[in-house]
């Protein structure tokens, strides 16, 4: 009885040596396992370190890129007004238009002219209403546009005011035609000075016949 003992706790012994090698192998595994989810999760840690820094870079440099932008676009402003308050100073009537004649700006001047209000940035130029007594103006803006050759041409109006009108090619800063540029020129005292001057020497000269 006492040997059934002793091999009944014989085999408990070992079937319990055999259960804690078993619970060794998978805590060694379990471990295993732990040790390569933590170098995954390093791995994985290292890379949005990584991304965060790139990200912040990259927005660094669009940070730099939007104030550069914003500084071009104060300085177009700036070059915008200048040009504006230098067209107006001259108070020499100027109208720009696109190569499809249509309008781009206009200086104040040209409002006592041809009837224009901002609105009307974008429409043909055609379109308008004109005082001036130049049907050809469309077909001269054309020919300008297409020979690049300036068109000057003196021009009354309905109410009798004389313009020595002036149609261009618009030149980019590359060279680059895009467009005319035509001036209003007042010039009705001189013209009226000029009629004056030619009644009286035709008079003159029908004296002496």
């Amino acid at each position: 009885e006492l040997e059934l003992e002793l091999q009944r706790s014989y085999e408990d012994l070992q079937s319990t040596r055999e259960e804690m090698q078993t619970s060794q192998e998978e805590l060694k595994s379990t471990n295993e396992e732990l040790q390569s989810t933590n170098e995954e999760l390093q791995s994985t840690n290292e890379e949005l370190t990584t991304s965060k820094e790139e990200m912040q870079s990259l927005n660094e440099e669009l940070q730099t890129v939007n104030i550069e932008l914003q500084s071009k676009v104060n300085d177009y402003v700036q070059a915008n007004d200048d040009m504006k308050n230098l067209l107006n100073s001259t108070e020499i009537a100027t109208l720009f238009l696109d190569k499809d004649l249509h309008i781009r700006r206009f200086t104040e001047s040209v409002a006592s002219i041809i009837k224009l209000r901002i609105a009307d940035i974008g429409r043909p130029f055609t379109d308008l209403v004109s005082e001036l007594k130049y049907p050809e103006i469309e077909n001269h803006a054309r020919k300008v546009i297409k020979t690049l050759t300036t068109i000057e041409t003196a021009i009354v109006t309905n109410k009798g005011r004389w313009f020595n009108v002036r149609i261009m090619p618009y030149r980019t800063v590359e060279d680059r035609i895009d467009g005319l540029v035509i001036t209003f020129n007042d010039i009705t005292i001189a013209k009226k000075l000029e009629i004056e001057l030619k009644k009286a020497n035709e008079a003159l000269k029908n004296r002496h016949k």
